[in-house]
């Protein structure tokens, strides 16, 4: 198993470091946390694998906004998958009916 999930990790991995090395250094530093999102990514991936590490990476990335947060933020030591409560949707939907 952990032969496939390297397997599919590694392009990836290859993939952000060659980001950092060739296309970061051509512009000026704008992440707002750190590690920076391109370390994140490789962390992520590294401990919880493809479908998780890309998750937690695009919620990091979708996070580093000028509206969004800032300062340290780690790679989290447990993943925890938050489900919608499709109920709140509903409850939502309600106000649009017609009577």
């Amino acid at each position: 198993m952990k032969i496939i999930k390297k397997i599919l990790v590694t392009p990836l991995l290859i993939m952000i470091k060659l980001y950092q090395k060739c296309i970061s250094p051509l512009f000026p530093k704008s992440c707002r946390f750190y590690p920076t999102c391109s370390a994140y990514a490789i962390e992520a991936l590294k401990k919880y694998g493809l479908v998780k590490g890309v998750l937690l990476s695009v919620y990091r990335v979708l996070r580093c906004n000028p509206w969004g947060g800032h300062g340290y933020d780690p790679v989290p030591d447990k993943f925890i998958f938050v489900k919608f409560k499709s109920s709140n949707y509903l409850e939502n939907i309600s106000i649009y009916e017609k009577d």
